[in-house]
């Protein structure tokens, strides 16, 4: 947690434009009318009559009616927490999390817009918001808005301030249940996420920067199931709603409802070079959301099913390599050693297109359909392999996030591809201990990649090992290079990149001029 909404707020204060200036502005206006030879009252418009309007007053009335009936659902959560020792430095808070959560989500010391004395601060304190889920006073948040608390406090709409009590988190998909002590308070009911389509109207509630209670704006939903690009495990479910109504630090854990004033998602993460509204923000489909708070209130954690790959999205890209009729489906770009999907005898490189008889659209649909599965639960997958249809049964085991291992070997040469913009060179016993790479992992290294390159666009950088290059196995540098000189100039190829941890299909797109 951090200082980040005292800092913004204290931005927005300095862009209000003061009433005396306002009024000049406004006084001038009338002066140059008039110097013109035009009088005010010459160029006054008579307000439109009921029919002019009527579609217009209609759209407002509808608002009007929504956001009165959510509003009172909506909460603010303030949260204090223990300043763990080595995060007293406030650069160091706001690195440790997330670049999304840092944008996002942020903490004040004092008053809005003060100073604090030059001392290690004890306690930090932030600012979020939740929705009521049921009458009894189970509220739902985001993760990040209660970690570490010590103290939470929850204002409803009617100003009661009440004391929570944290019964339950998920931090695989960021969702908290908060409990305060009282009855017959209003609530949202849970809407059907999978039912959004891209263009309907949403409205957003929540506390913008903390200070700005209890507000609503209003956007359609500019697409669905997008993943998360500050992921730090590619295991976790995606699936998200994005919006362009106006979300902003203190939104955390607040509620996004379509037009029959159903929560179809929970707010929770912005994308923004300024680290606010930028027209991009995201929510946790209610899917996702409902049925992880489910299972906290009936038992205070989440049991996640797990399947043991990381997945690429089929594109028209890469459709081709993989003997694809569409565009369509998911890859599994990595299959885990000894997990239900290895056991299951699923391979690298095949494609998902179907779970029990339902079609699979991409990996976003996918790891949100697994994580809803209870351990145990047999599953049948629909799957693609070297062009031709199969189906695989498969038992799903339980996540667990210690258990994340990825599914080696060489000496040193680096030839320079002119094509693509990289060296590469052998992955040594050195090489293999100095990034860390496991042993099961066996492919070239990428020692440098030429800015602007077509391996600089797939996404490339120094450090990432290639596996496979059209899918075929690359063991070797000069295997490497030889599998890279036979294509032709000017066709894309696919390569099997590990970095980090995960495997990922990349698709280079080569420049037709270029034969070196």
């Amino acid at each position: 947690m951090s200082a980040l909404t005292n800092s913004l707020v204290s931005r927005f204060h300095n862009i209000i434009i003061p009433t005396s200036i306002a009024s000049t502005i406004a006084l001038g206006a009338v002066l140059l009318i008039n110097h013109n030879g035009v009088h005010a009252s010459e160029v006054s418009a008579s307000p439109l009559d009921d029919h002019s309007v009527a579609a217009l007053t209609s759209l407002d009335n509808a608002m009007e009616a929504l956001a009165a009936r959510i509003t009172p659902a909506v909460v603010n959560i303030a949260v204090t927490s223990r300043v763990p020792e080595e995060q007293a430095d406030q650069q160091g808070q706001l690195q440790s999390l997330p670049p999304g959560l840092q944008q996002f989500f942020g903490q004040f010391g004092g008053q809005f817009g003060g100073r604090m004395a030059p001392q290690p601060p004890q306690s930090e304190h932030g600012i979020g918001s939740g929705v009521i889920i049921s009458p009894d006073g189970y509220i739902v948040t985001n993760d990040h808005v209660v970690d570490g608390a010590t103290q939470i406090r929850v204002t409803l709409h009617d100003r009661r301030v009440l004391t929570g009590k944290v019964v339950g988190v998920d931090k695989l998909t960021d969702i908290a249940v908060v409990k305060v002590d009282a009855h017959d308070l209003p609530a949202v009911s849970w809407g059907d996420s999978s039912k959004l389509e891209p263009g309907q109207t949403v409205l957003a509630f929540g506390s913008p920067f903390g200070y700005f209670q209890f507000s609503v704006t209003r956007g359609i939903v500019s697409a669905v199931n997008r993943q998360n690009p500050y992921s730090d495990d590619a295991r976790k479910p995606g699936g998200y709603i994005q919006t362009d109504a106006a979300i902003n630090p203190g939104n955390s854990g607040g509620a996004l409802v379509n037009a029959h004033g159903e929560l179809v998602g929970i707010n929770t993460f912005i994308i923004s070079n300024s680290g606010s509204f930028a027209g991009a923000g995201f929510a946790i489909p209610a899917q996702t959301a409902r049925a992880t708070a489910q299972q906290i209130i009936a038992h205070g954690k989440v049991d996640h099913g797990y399947l043991g790959v990381t997945l690429n999205d089929v594109t028209p890209d890469n459709a081709s390599f993989f003997h694809l009729p569409n565009a369509t489906g998911t890859i599994l770009a990595q299959v885990t050693p000894d997990s239900p999907a290895s056991r299951a005898g699923l391979q690298q490189g095949d494609v998902v297109i179907s779970l029990n008889g339902h079609p699979i659209e991409n990996g976003g649909a996918l790891q949100l359909a697994i994580s809803e599965l209870t351990p145990g639960t047999k599953i049948t997958l629909g799957i693609i392999r070297n062009g031709a249809q199969r189906t695989e049964n498969v038992t799903i085991g339980e996540y667990n996030h210690h258990d994340m291992q990825v599914a080696d070997n060489d000496d040193s040469s680096t030839p320079q591809s002119g094509k693509l913009g990289l060296a590469v060179a052998n992955l040594t016993p050195d090489v293999r201990q100095q990034l860390q790479v496991p042993a099961s992992v066996h492919g070239v290294v990428v020692q440098n990649v030429r800015p602007d390159s077509p391996a600089d666009e797939a996404g490339l950088q120094s450090g990432d090992i290639i596996l496979e290059v059209n899918r075929n196995a690359t063991s070797s540098a000069d295997q490497f290079a030889n599998e890279v000189h036979h294509v032709p100039a000017g066709k894309d190829m696919l390569f099997l990149v590990w970095s980090r941890g995960n495997a990922s299909y990349r698709t280079i797109h080569t420049d037709p001029n270029q034969n070196g």
